[in-house]
């Protein structure tokens, strides 16, 4: 079905090498250049992505270093760049000028659920979507979802022409009943649609393991603990591409190592993982992959996943650093003392957290 994508394993682009508010060019060449060498193809992307940087960036560093047969590019249609249905061509447009292509191999609605999929109902986002797929712009129309099985399910049923479903789908998240990766998985399978997979490691978090949790890992002397979660997520069937939001060379080799020539977990791998979760959901961490949905537009410009990081660093380690950090990055403004309250970093967070209680606790723990 999608020919031109030559592995399972893609570069998911809101977590590019910085240098200070700028992406790193040299470090993205060399990251794409090993990807692409490595017989990889798939680069994911957002107009929200590092606040637009990530789009530039990639007609930069691949467009502008590559022909367009050597790669496979999504994009998306985020509900914030528009509200009225005339709005959609010209943001796309504006998209592909970003990223210098005449086309994107995929076009997902961006972060659908229950709430924003009736905008784009209103807008008749999918039905733009599949005319500019006709005029020969877009090759494939597909959804990136955050919210209950039941929600996908109905917007699959309403919307049997969406060739591909990009969902969150890692090992802690699998039974979660907010995130419900396994439920939401089964509804992709129910309805034959092949599954791309983001957050495979949590955004870090299932690299940076409690002590415990690590060394049941380390205990099977093999790879990095990222190739458990990203092998974990591309082992089910009928899972079509699995994402990692690689910032460095480092990681990207990591990835490539075990991608390279993928096996699925064995018998010896998938209990070890089971024994993690274990230890995972005994600890009282703040479960936030650092998307930054909830800063876009947080009205007090406080920086939450950063307060978050402080939080489960001062948990994990009970030492001094994490003060330190919280300070550097309140300094300006934006203590977790600071929220109104206003409720919009919920409606945008896709793991479903208490933002605001949970910033109380923030302020208890450091102010």
């Amino acid at each position: 079905m999608f020919e031109k994508v030559k592995k399972n394993f893609g570069f998911g682009c809101m977590r590019l090498p910085m240098k200070g508010k700028e992406v790193d060019y040299p470090e993205f060449c060399a990251m794409t250049d090993e990807f692409l060498n490595s017989g990889f193809n798939y680069f994911d992307t957002a107009h929200g992505y590092l606040g637009g940087l990530s789009e530039t960036a990639i007609r930069d560093c691949v467009v502008a270093r590559y022909p367009r047969e050597a790669f496979t590019l999504t994009d998306k249609l985020t509900e914030n760049f528009f509200h009225r249905e005339e709005e959609i061509r010209p943001f796309f447009e504006s998209q592909l000028k970003a990223c210098g292509v005449e086309y994107f191999d995929f076009y997902l609605m961006h972060a659908q659920n229950a709430h924003n999929y009736k905008k784009y109902k209103r807008c008749r986002a999918y039905e733009i979507a599949f005319e500019l797929k006709k005029e020969g712009k877009i090759r494939h129309v597909g959804l990136s979802f955050h919210d209950k099985a039941d929600v996908l399910d109905m917007i699959l049923t309403e919307n049997p022409e969406v060739e591909v479903v990009q969902i969150q789908f890692n090992y802690a998240d699998y039974d979660n009943r907010s995130i419900q990766s396994r439920l939401c998985y089964e509804v992709c399978r129910k309805h034959n649609k092949p599954v791309i997979v983001m957050e495979p490691v949590k955004g870090g978090t299932l690299v940076r393991l409690p002590a415990a949790a690590d060394e049941i890992l380390r205990g099977l002397h093999g790879g990095s603990n990222a190739s458990y979660a990203i092998r974990f997520a591309a082992g089910f069937e009928g899972i079509f591409m699995v994402l990692s939001g690689m910032s460095n060379l480092a990681q990207m080799r990591d990835n490539l190592s075990f991608m390279s020539d993928f096996k699925p977990l064995d018998e010896r791998e998938r209990a070890a993982i089971l024994n993690v979760r274990a230890v995972l959901s005994s600890e009282d961490f703040i479960p936030c992959t650092a998307c930054r949905y909830c800063t876009d537009g947080c009205p007090k410009k406080i920086p939450i996943p950063d307060l978050f990081a402080c939080m489960n660093q001062k948990k994990l380690y009970k030492d001094w650093n994490s003060d330190v950090y919280y300070d550097n990055f309140t300094r300006e403004g934006g203590r977790a003392s600071e929220c109104i309250a206003c409720g919009k970093c919920e409606s945008s967070c896709p793991q479903h957290l208490e933002i605001r209680s949970l910033l109380r606790k923030v302020a208890k723990q450091f102010e």
